[in-house]
């Protein structure tokens, strides 16, 4: 399969296939593009905190994402502002009250794959690797 652009046809190259298979993992690159933009979303700390918590959370208010962050009410509205015009995230009006939900699943995948290992999750886990260290220390 020859996939090097005509233009780029006589740039030299040591391994073809491999080219052309690097090319193939490329693929679209607005699809690249979609990804950087996802990926810049999640290199702040705060905004990857509050997407953390609206995906495990959410619909969540402002007011319980301050609670839970630790950050003010005004910085969690202002990098809320930003996830909604990226439309990572929607508001959902309560009332007087507005709950972010995440709005891009592809974004919810890559969260769960960051999110860090729940209380529950760990304790049955060490009592997993408990249970295996018992029995391959029964075993003669």
């Amino acid at each position: 399969m020859h996939l090097v652009p005509a233009e780029r046809a006589q740039q030299p190259s040591i391994d073809e296939h491999r080219a052309c298979e690097a090319i193939e993992g490329l693929g679209d690159l607005g699809q690249v593009a979609a990804w950087a933009a996802r990926f810049s979303l999640l290199s702040d700390p705060n905004r990857l905190a509050l997407l953390l918590c609206i995906r495990h959370a959410g619909p969540i208010s402002v007011t319980d994402l301050a609670l839970a962050t630790g950050m003010n009410a005004t910085t969690v509205s202002q990098s809320l502002r930003l996830l909604k015009t990226a439309q990572a995230v929607t508001g959902i009006r309560d009332g007087r009250v507005i709950r972010y939900q995440l709005a891009d699943p592809v974004l919810g995948t890559a969260l769960a794959l960051a999110a860090p290992a729940t209380a529950s999750a760990a304790s049955a886990a060490s009592v997993a690797s408990a249970a295996s260290v018992a029995s391959a220390a029964s075993k003669p």
